[in-house]
């Protein structure tokens, strides 16, 4: 197998393993990742109009999500700990889904990616949505979740 191909978190005798990043240069790194939660219509209407039992869902659910943006490596097991990581979510609601969309971007100069950090923000503010609505809807879905953009590092950009 390829360097590029294998399995980067696994050594070669397939145990976990972390990353060592320490040769790396510390460069500019950006992730925007992307997601939505699917719902009834009433349901995003009391979100939009500020009438579900637990208050303002879309704020709390992009406060939620940068929280969990800036504690990734707390979550996600070999994901490295990136202090100074910038997160930004934002949410939007969409009649067509009927639902919310979630977009979030991180940045860090640092030795590694912040890919997780987005996708962990991402989806920790559509569960925020689910749990502050799940009181007039249970049948919500969330839905594509994925990574839009990255940049910075030796791999240079990508983008889906």
């Amino acid at each position: 197998m390829s360097p590029r191909k294998r399995l980067t978190h696994v050594d070669a005798k397939g145990k976990p393993s972390m990353v060592d990043v320490t040769t790396k240069d510390a460069t500019a790194r950006r992730a925007l990742a992307e997601g939505q939660i699917v719902m009834a219509r009433e349901t995003l209407r009391l979100i939009v109009e500020g009438k579900t039992p637990k208050g303002n869902v879309l704020q709390v659910a992009e406060l939620a999500g940068v929280m969990a943006g800036k504690k990734t490596a707390d979550l996600i097991p070999l994901c490295h700990a990136l202090p100074g990581t910038t997160v930004q979510v934002s949410l939007e609601a969409d009649e067509k889904l009927p639902g919310v969309r979630a977009r979030a971007e991180a940045r860090v100069t640092d030795r590694t990616g912040v890919e997780m950090e987005a996708l962990t923000a991402v989806s920790v503010a559509l569960l925020t949505v689910y749990d502050m609505a799940k009181a007039v809807d249970r049948g919500m879905r969330i839905e594509g979740v994925r990574l839009l953009e990255k940049e910075g590092g030796r791999s240079g950009k990508w983008r889906a």
